[in-house]
C-alpha cells in the first residue's frame, strides 16, 4: 500500500495525464497507479505538477523591515543600504528568527522548499548569520536552506569582514560572497574577489558574488568572477547574482563575457522584481531595463535562475513569495513571451535554480524524494499568466501546505442590466 497517490496530473514536459505514487517519502511510481493503491489519494484534476520551487537568492535577515527606521523614498540601492545600516544596529537573533521564519512559511505556502539566503556578516557579533544557521537546522525536516556569508559593507572597504567571513565558514555557512562593485576602486573590487575565492578554496565552500548590480557598463567584475572560477577549478560551484551592468555592455564585449561564463560554468541569478524597480533610477530617458540579459545568457548555455532577492525590505517594499510573479516580470523585461521561453522561465525557478544550489535528487522522477507542488493550470503559459496559488505542497511525501480553491459567483450575464430596487 502506498502512502500517497496524486492522480491525473501533468508534468511540464509531458501533456498526457499520469499518476504519482509515494511511499516512505520517495516517488515509487510514475504513470498509471491502480485504483485503491494509496492510503491517501488526491485528484489532481489535470493540473500541472512541478518539482518544488527554489529560491536561489534572498535576504532572510532583512525581510519584513520595510519602513524601519524609514521608507526608502528614492527607491535607490544607496538609500536602501543606508536604511539597512541603521536598522541592523537593533538586530537580535530573536528578531531575525521571527521575521525569517514567517517568510519561510510564506515561501512554503507558495511551493518553495529550497532556499539560498544571504546573511550580512558586517556585524561583529554575526547576529544575522547565527540566527539563520539556527533556522536552517530548525526547518530541515521540511525545507532545505543554504546560508551564504555576505559582506554587505565590502571586504576591502571593511577590513574586519575578511575575518568575519572566515568565522562564518567555520560556524557552518554554506558559502561565501563578495560585493566588488561597491568597493572603493576597481582594484579593491578585484582584491575582494581574491579573498572570497581563497576562503572558498580553503573551506571547500560555495561562492555567491553580488556582481555588477549597477547601471554602469564599465562595471566588469563578471569576467573576473569567471576567470577566478576557471583558475581555481571551481567550475559549477560559483554563482554571480544580479549582473545588471551586463545590460549596458557593448555587444562585442558581452559576447566575450558569454564565452567565459560558459567555460567557467558560472550560474547567474537574476532578480527581475527588485532590479526593475531599483535600477535605472539615475538614467535619463531611455532608461535601462535594470536586469541581466536573461534570454541571451540562457540561449548561450549559461545556467540562469530567477529569484526574489528581497521581500518587504528597505531595498524593495513589495513581495508575496510567489516565484511565478518573478517569472512574470522576467517574461516582460527579457522579452521571453514565446511558449518555449515561458516554459524555460518556469525551469529557472525549479530545475535551473536547483542546479544553482547544487541539489541532488531533485525532480519528479522515480527514486527521488517525493517533493513537489500541484498548481491549477495546464501548462507553463497558464502558470506564468495566472500565477496561481499552490493547491498542494508536498515535502518528502508529506503534505505541508494546501490552498483551498476560491469560490466564484456571478450574479449577472453580460448584456443584461442589473436591476436596482
Amino acid at each position: 500500500m502506498l502512502d500517497l497517490v496524486v492522480r491525473n496530473v501533468r508534468l511540464l514536459e509531458r501533456q498526457e495525464a499520469l499518476d504519482i505514487g509515494v511511499h516512505a517519502g520517495e516517488i515509487v511510481a510514475l504513470g498509471l497507479v491502480p485504483a485503491g493503491s494509496g492510503l491517501k489519494e488526491i485528484d489532481g484534476s489535470g493540473h500541472v505538477l512541478l518539482p518544488p520551487f527554489v529560491e536561489s537568492h534572498i535576504h532572510l535577515d532583512t525581510v519584513l523591515t520595510a519602513g524601519e527606521p524609514a521608507w526608502n523614498e528614492s527607491g535607490t540601492l544607496f538609500e536602501g543600504i543606508g536604511l539597512w545600516h541603521k536598522r541592523k544596529q537593533a538586530l537580535t537573533e530573536a528578531d531575525v528568527l521571527a521575521r525569517a521564519e514567517r517568510v519561510l512559511r510564506m515561501l512554503m505556502q507558495q511551493g518553495v522548499l529550497h532556499v539560498r539566503t544571504q546573511a550580512d556578516i558586517s556585524d561583529p557579533k554575526l547576529t544575522a548569520l547565527r540566527a539563520l544557521l539556527t533556522l536552517r537546522e530548525r526547518v530541515k525536516p521540511y525545507m532545505h536552506v543554504q546560508v551564504i556569508a555576505f559582506p554587505q559593507d565590502g571586504i576591502r572597504a571593511c577590513p574586519d569582514n575578511e575575518q568575519r567571513l572566515e568565522e562564518a565558514l567555520w560556524l557552518g555557512a554554506d558559502g561565501v560572497g563578495a560585493i566588488p562593485h561597491l568597493e572603493m576602486t576597481r582594484e579593491e573590487g578585484l582584491a575582494s574577489l581574491e579573498v572570497c575565492f581563497r576562503l572558498a578554496e580553503r573551506y571547500g565552500s560555495l561562492v555567491h558574488v553580488f556582481c555588477d548590480e549597477i547601471d554602469d557598463g564599465h562595471s566588469r567584475f563578471l569576467e573576473a568572477v569567471a576567470h577566478l572560477a576557471i583558475r581555481t577549478g571551481m567550475r559549477g560551484r560559483v554563482t554571480a547574482a544580479h549582473a545588471s551592468a551586463s545590460a549596458y555592455y557593448s555587444e562585442p564585449y558581452f559576447q566575450k563575457v558569454l564565452g567565459l561564463l560558459v567555460q567557467a560554468g558560472i550560474h547567474v541569478v537574476c532578480c527581475p522584481l527588485i532590479n526593475s524597480a531599483m535600477q535605472g533610477r539615475f538614467d535619463s530617458y531611455p532608461k535601462g531595463r535594470g536586469i541581466a540579459r536573461i534570454r541571451e545568457l540562457w540561449q548561450a548555455g549559461v545556467n540562469v535562475s530567477i529569484a526574489h532577492d528581497d521581500i518587504r525590505t528597505p531595498f524593495y517594499p513589495f513581495g508575496t513569495g510567489n516565484m511565478l510573479q518573478a517569472c512574470h516580470m522576467a517574461a516582460h523585461l527579457a522579452h521571453m513571451t514565446g511558449r518555449a521561453e515561458v516554459a524555460e522561465l518556469v525551469r529557472m525557478v525549479t530545475e535551473r535554480a536547483a542546479r544553482t544550489l547544487q541539489l541532488e535528487g531533485f525532480g519528479v522522477t522515480v527514486g527521488n524524494p517525493a517533493s513537489f507542488v500541484l498548481l491549477p493550470g495546464s501548462d507553463a503559459m497558464d502558470l506564468v499568466r495566472q500565477q496561481p496559488a499552490c493547491r498542494y505542497v508536498v515535502s518528502r511525501g508529506r503534505i505541508v501546505a494546501e490552498t483551498l480553491p476560491a469560490e466564484e459567483r456571478m450574479y449577472a450575464e453580460f448584456g443584461e442590466m442589473v436591476q436596482r430596487e
